[in-house]
């Protein structure tokens, strides 16, 4: 199992910090920490990266487009993971469009260090790849909940799974947000967060959120959220 080298200091990021010391040094000086706003674009289907990123405190959302500008969020990325799959694959363009969805902080680096980096054998490679994997299971899990389970259920899961992500109990997320993550009408988020607060599993209001009864919340979820988080520990040994 992987596990944080106790040696040094986190890097904000549970995939690079699976890296010991040394692994870690070689890499730090092609790493730029910038801060993430809400909505930037980090990559948009099509253009070709020019950066990878390894999230810290942001929270970054995978969105699929339609035609006539409707999108849904196909995954969901935080400190866990990185963005770049399609790099580590040997594509050459996104193949979907990622945007901020919680502010933050994130590590990123260039394509071009990238690329040598995980060339061979090498720590980084490993690791990346063995997210990939993951990365995969929980789209996979998110199609088949997004199909299969009532909203209030996929509510509950997408609250945990963010929860985990961020720092603390409070995190700012708007119902335009909401919507899009469920592949939801606003109207219906709104129902949903309403009997939430009732509960008093959640406190909901202008588009900042406060976890108040995270067990609660785990009741109230369906089986996908379990399955996903086992994945995490399973493959990476982090969350």
């Amino acid at each position: 199992m992987l596990a944080l080298a106790p040696s040094r200091r986190s890097s904000g990021n549970l995939l690079l910090d699976t890296l010991n010391e040394d692994q870690y040094s070689q890499l730090e000086p092609r790493l730029q920490r910038i801060p993430m706003k809400l909505k930037d674009v980090v990559g948009q289907r099509g253009v070709a990266p020019t950066h990878v990123f390894f999230p810290c405190t942001a929270v970054l959302s995978v969105l699929a487009f339609m035609q006539d500008g409707t999108a849904v969020e196909v995954g969901t990325i935080g400190k866990e993971g990185f963005i770049g799959i399609e790099t580590l694959a040997g594509g050459e363009q996104w193949t979907e469009t990622t945007i901020c969805q919680i502010e933050g902080e994130a590590l990123r680096m260039s394509i071009s260090d990238f690329k040598e980096a995980i060339a061979d054998d090498t720590p980084l490679r490993r690791i990346t790849q063995r997210y990939l994997l993951v990365y995969l299971s929980l789209v996979s899990q998110s199609v088949a909940c997004n199909r299969l389970h009532a909203i209030d259920a996929r509510f509950a899961r997408w609250v945990l799974m963010t929860h985990d992500r961020v720092d603390g109990d409070e995190f700012t997320l708007t119902q335009e947000f909401l919507a899009i993550m469920l592949g939801a009408q606003r109207p219906s988020v709104s129902l949903v967060a309403s009997a939430f607060q009732q509960a008093g599993l959640i406190r909901y209001s202008r588009g900042h959120m406060t976890i108040l009864n995270r067990v609660g919340l785990e009741d109230a979820c369906c089986e996908c959220y379990g399955i996903v988080r086992e994945q995490f520990d399973r493959l990476l040994g982090v969350r």
